[in-house]
């Protein structure tokens, strides 16, 4: 009897490892894959682990391109940010992963897909939305949401012992002291010793980005050019030398996390609230999105009209919580999206940063396509502005503070 295909999300970790095993067990088929996004890991020693535990096959697809270009940087564009801090890198690469893993699935006849994420995480959301969206007769299996699966997995010690009994060559100990998600654009710490927000992170935590007292003592300035608000270039100055010039989208974001990781820029640590409602801790390591976030905003606000920027700042918010909670294929985050793309029109120009002990300043900026006019907010030159209009105005808008003010005295008067 033909046994059914999964194709299981692997990472090479101690719980996918057990997942595999387990599946196996339960009389499946299953093939691994793993999406190259960044991460720092070692794919052919994932692969020969995965099929020494017994999968079927092993694929492994370079997606690093395809995140860059279709997921963070027009999340640059749009201006995402979640809850005014985190830059959503785990959050972007999901949608990512899971389209390479249901073109996988669509291809070997898969009937199933399969995670580990847990049951409290945002990521099982993410995830199953998202392959929801693309495969719709698609089924998921969860198995830290089946009861079969998390009774006998109690916790970690489960899976090691586990792991030892079925011969699963898995590194990990009893005591994990954080985890860790890793992808090009982001690295980010959550669980473990970080579960308690008022603990200070060990040190020697971040991978990405050098401690403040460990940077460069002196500033590195670079001009990032914008084309309808999608990042296109950055000119780095190279000492005496001529100025390199980076403009593959991939080439450019690594460029920049090595300069800002040089630097010590793009560390933050925030309590966020999950989509399940929940709150969770969370350190994370943003370098190229945190300059080129920065640089995006300035631009965007010399560039756009004011009511026009107040707009797609509602919208802007509106499709971060889409992203976050898993939308990314929804109605509502297409039709998000193409208002916000619209408003980047005349998102074009080039700003100059300077990237220094962990901050990343303004130095310029220059744009054809800006409403800035020189001559109209001169205080050299009246510019077609008669300061006369202004009486008028102020005299306009104090009708109602000046209305307010004589209600508020005739209260306290009568009482």
């Amino acid at each position: 009897m033909a046994r059914d295909l999964i194709i299981l999300a692997y990472s090479g970790g101690l719980d996918t490892s057990c997942i595999l095993k387990w599946l196996i067990q339960k009389n499946y088929d299953v093939v691994c894959y793993m999406a190259d996004i960044g991460q720092d890991e070692d794919f052919e020693k994932a692969r020969q682990k995965a099929k020494l535990i017994g999968a079927k096959d092993v694929i492994v697809e370079d997606l690093r391109e395809e995140f860059v270009t279709n997921y963070m940087l027009p999340a640059i564009q749009m201006g995402l940010v979640y809850e005014s801090r985190y830059y959503l890198g785990t959050a972007l690469a999901r949608p990512c992963i899971s389209v390479g893993i249901v073109k996988a699935a669509k291809k070997l006849g898969a009937k199933y897909i399969s995670h580990g994420a847990t049951g409290k995480g945002n990521d099982q959301v993410r995830f199953e939305l998202s392959v929801y969206s693309l495969w719709p007769e698609g089924k998921v299996i969860a198995p830290w949401r089946i009861p079969e699966f998390f009774d006998r997995f109690q916790g970690r010690s489960y899976l090691i012992e586990y792991a030892k009994k079925e011969n699963i060559p898995v590194a990990a100990t009893t005591k994990a002291p954080w985890s860790i998600d890793e992808n090009i654009m982001h690295i980010s710490y959550e669980s473990g010793v970080l579960e308690d927000p008022g603990a200070i992170p060990p040190s020697g935590i971040y991978k990405m980005t050098r401690d403040l007292q460990q940077v460069d003592d002196y500033p590195s300035i670079i001009d990032i050019t914008f084309e309808r608000g999608l990042p296109v270039s950055a000119q780095i100055p190279s000492g005496h030398q001529k100025a390199l010039v980076v403009t593959d989208p991939l080439v450019l974001v690594e460029t920049l996390n090595k300069l800002g990781g040089q630097h010590g820029v793009g560390r933050i640590d925030i309590v966020e609230n999950r989509f399940l409602g929940l709150k969770s801790r969370g350190l994370y390591e943003t370098p190229a999105g945190t300059i080129l976030h920065v640089a995006h905003l300035d631009l965007e606000v010399y560039a756009l009209d004011k009511e026009v920027l107040r707009i797609k700042k509602y919208l802007q918010d509106k499709m971060a919580d889409f992203v976050y909670n898993g939308f990314w294929f929804s109605p509502e985050a297409f039709y998000t999206r193409k208002c916000l793309e619209m408003s980047q029109e005349s998102v074009t120009g080039t700003v100059t940063v300077q990237v220094f002990k962990g901050n990343v300043s303004i130095l310029a900026r220059k744009s054809g396509a800006s409403l800035y006019n020189k001559d109209l907010v001169s205080m050299d030159i009246a510019g077609g502005f008669s300061p006369e209009d202004s009486t008028g105005f102020i005299n306009i808008n104090a009708v109602r503070l000046k209305e307010y003010a004589r209600y508020t005295a005739a209260t306290q008067i009568t009482k």
